[in-house]
């Protein structure tokens, strides 16, 4: 029985490091190529490790294309995004938990039946509104699509869900508003989903190019994603490394912002509302 359970972990331990190797393979050639310097990166073997390493690439990936702008874009669109998500999701979340209305139940279902929908789905009627506006090759034409948000709003109300209606009744009697409880008791305590849909937002969004190859045109608005086909475009061919080196600068927020916040990341996904 000892053995088999021992050879049941193994096989399972080996399977979750053969998974984990074939999703990072693609990350670690990557900064392989970063650090390599050119007469290495074009060879008939493989080799990891570079002899030396070239930090050149980084230099010349800074210095030399406008990837800095292209991060400062990206922070600018998921900050926005992220924000106005939870200025609307977290009230609606709320009204959906709290809130006694007749169309409670149907609004709740609509919620439901918009995670089922793409966005590409909606994409072109979006663009035909914002062209007819003319908001198109600006920062609210990459924010405001993705404000009204099905998923965060589903993800707090099954969080709030959870926490004790004495809880908002109290509040009530002492004499706060719908709107203080919302954001002074009801959005404290949803803090961990707060922190784990704000993962899934600013990757989601940080990682987009299908919708700012849509509605930018100008180089100047690119975001990360967008701002690589550019430098594509221009550096690609020979000079390979700093543009492995730039892709590395744009994924490194994302790994470092997980890192810190993996802990709240699984808390928010795994729990919810008060412990008693």
């Amino acid at each position: 029985m000892i053995i088999k359970l021992l050879v049941g972990r193994f096989l399972s331990s080996l399977f979750l490091v053969i998974g984990a190797l074939a999703i990072l393979l693609p990350f670690i050639w990557m900064l392989s190529l970063a650090f390599k310097p050119q007469n290495e990166i074009f060879t008939d073997t493989i080799q990891l490790l570079p002899t030396r390493i070239e930090w050149g690439n980084f230099v010349k990936a800074i210095t030399e294309t406008d990837v800095p702008l292209y991060l400062m874009n990206g922070a600018i669109v998921v900050i926005g995004i992220l924000v106005f998500q939870l200025l609307f999701a977290v009230p609606c979340a709320y009204a959906l938990v709290q809130r006694n209305f007749k169309a409670r139940t149907f609004i709740f279902g609509m919620v439901l039946a918009a995670l089922l929908v793409p966005f590409h789905v909606t994409a072109i009627p979006i663009f035909l509104g914002f062209a007819q506006i003319g908001i198109l090759n600006t920062y609210w034409a990459l924010i405001l699509p993705f404000v009204p948000t099905a998923f965060g709003i589903f993800l707090f109300r099954q969080f709030l869900a959870q926490v004790p209606a004495d809880l908002f009744e109290a509040a009530r009697v002492d004499g706060l508003s719908e709107t203080a409880i919302v954001w002074r008791i009801a959005f404290p305590l949803a803090m961990p989903a707060a922190t784990a849909f704000a993962i899934f937002s600013i990757t989601a969004h940080w990682n987009d190019l299908f919708w700012p190859l849509i509605a930018t045109t100008d180089p100047n608005l690119a975001t990360p994603p967008r701002g690589i086909l550019f430098f594509r475009d221009e550096e690609s061919g020979d000079d390979v490394g700093p543009l492995m080196a730039a892709a590395t600068l744009i994924t490194a927020p994302l790994v470092i912002a997980f890192l810190f916040a993996q802990r709240k990341f699984t808390q928010g996904l795994a729990s919810g509302g008060l412990k008693g």
